[in-house]
């Protein structure tokens, strides 16, 4: 038996367990939601009486609390999940060389060069990464390309974060990443990436990917893995992720305020028990700043982290 063989075997029994634990959490919120789902629509029929032709406010209130916890009816935002989008909200197949993809360019710069691969976060559908690919475009200068991480509602969402936390099961968006940035390296070229919350554990997930690939397919050894890969910029904005590999260039904005990366990412400002399970990658930079509240922005991405945001290589000597 093979190394691999091995290595695959024992990575097989260890993720049994831990694909029973992510079973068992899926029912259980999957339970939860259909309870708080049911409860939101009786009281909603109840309070659904007419008045003069008019809906009640209560009933109005509570179908849009019962609309939280599922994607819309009819919504086809699964289609575009690790579609490529590109300017105009168009959407291209995994795989289609970038070359081939119309940016998102930046409104004062129509002509501009450099060109950002960007992930977006959950609750986000299409439309709403396109006005994120416009917005990252205008403060950066850059010209954006987007990998779509789509929305199915967030308990779903959410179940995704836990599975993409764990390395378990597929995400398309995910695969596409990390695709997209194989060829990329392969080819001799450099990419830049950034990744916003789950966006960020995409990212990183994708990230080591890449560098087992290399390993495994190319057969490098952990300094070549780590030199291919020092031609990949991440910037990462309130990410959910904590761990990253060695080998790429990294500047990552986190907002003290903002729970996301404060709980499941990198960690506050402050020292944390924690502190033994984040790595934010071999030489990263790391901006802590402090900004707003959990329920008044704090982890917006245009109106909070990306007024935060220099440019990389300015990130890359901690000048924030």
């Amino acid at each position: 038996m093979s190394l691999i063989d091995r290595t695959r075997n024992l990575i097989q029994k260890v993720g049994t367990g831990t694909q029973n634990t992510v079973a068992k959490v899926q029912t259980g919120v999957a339970q939860a939601a259909n309870t708080v789902k049911g409860a939101a629509e009786n009281v909603g029929q109840k309070l659904n009486t007419v008045a003069d032709g008019f809906e009640s406010k209560g009933a109005k209130a509570l179908n849009t609390i019962s609309g939280v916890f599922t994607a819309p009816p009819g919504s086809k935002d699964k289609a575009y999940d690790g579609k490529l989008v590109g300017a105009g909200g168009q959407t291209f197949e995994p795989g289609t060389p970038l070359s081939q993809i119309p940016a998102v360019t930046p409104r004062n710069n129509p002509n501009a060069t450099q060109t950002v691969i960007y992930v977006n976060g959950i609750s986000t559908d299409k439309n709403g990464q396109s006005a994120e690919l416009q917005a990252i475009a205008d403060q950066s200068g850059m010209r954006t390309i987007g990998i779509h991480n789509a929305t199915e509602g967030v308990v779903s969402d959410l179940l995704q974060c836990v599975k993409d936390k764990l390395d378990k099961g597929k995400n398309p968006a995910v695969d596409t990443l990390a695709d997209t940035l194989y060829s990329e390296l392969k080819a001799g070229r450099s990419v830049h990436l950034m990744g916003y919350s789950h966006g960020g554990l995409i990212t990183s997930r994708a990230l080591n990917d890449v560098a087992r690939r290399l390993r495994i397919e190319d057969g490098m050894s952990k300094a070549q893995v780590e030199q291919t890969m020092s031609r990949l910029n991440v910037e990462t904005f309130g990410a959910a992720a904590c761990k990253y590999p060695d080998g790429p260039n990294y500047v990552h904005y986190v907002n003290d305020k903002d729970i996301v990366p404060t709980l499941f990412g990198l960690g506050g400002s402050g020292k944390s028990p924690l502190d033994f399970l984040r790595d934010a990658g071999k030489d990263a930079k790391v901006h802590y700043f402090s900004e707003k509240g959990m329920f008044s922005g704090a982890h917006a991405l245009a109106d909070t982290y990306l007024k935060h945001r220099v440019p990389f290589e300015q990130g890359r000597t901690g000048n924030f």
